[in-house]
């Protein structure tokens, strides 16, 4: 009987515990902020529950009519079967182009 109550009271334990996919108890753990001004932009955090984001962007095509704002990152986090998800993005003239292992391609 002494077992079953360790047993019961160590699952109890472990139950209690935040996870490290707990969203509501992170932290950052790592912040870097670079806004380097009208060229562009960079920053990157990284959180206590695992998420990860990184993004760049830089103005292309300097005083033409086409100039814009390309930004390329990635951001990834734990998904809830254990598996870390990793999307791969570009942001132009050309719209938000996602790239994933997990996300469907366009035929």
């Amino acid at each position: 009987m002494k077992s079953f109550i360790v047993f019961a009271l160590l699952v109890a334990a472990a139950v209690a515990l935040p996870t490290q996919t707990d969203s509501k108890s992170a932290v950052i753990l790592r912040s870097e902020n670079d806004n380097i001004g009208v060229d562009g932009y960079h920053y990157f955090i990284e959180t206590s529950d695992g998420k990860v984001v990184e993004e760049n962007a830089v103005v292309k095509n300097v005083g033409t009519e086409t100039e814009g704002i390309e930004v390329r990152g990635q951001y990834s986090y734990p998904g809830p079967d254990g598996v870390v998800y990793t999307v791969n993005y570009i942001a132009n003239e050309n719209g938000f182009q996602p790239q994933g292992a997990h996300l469907p391609v366009a035929q």
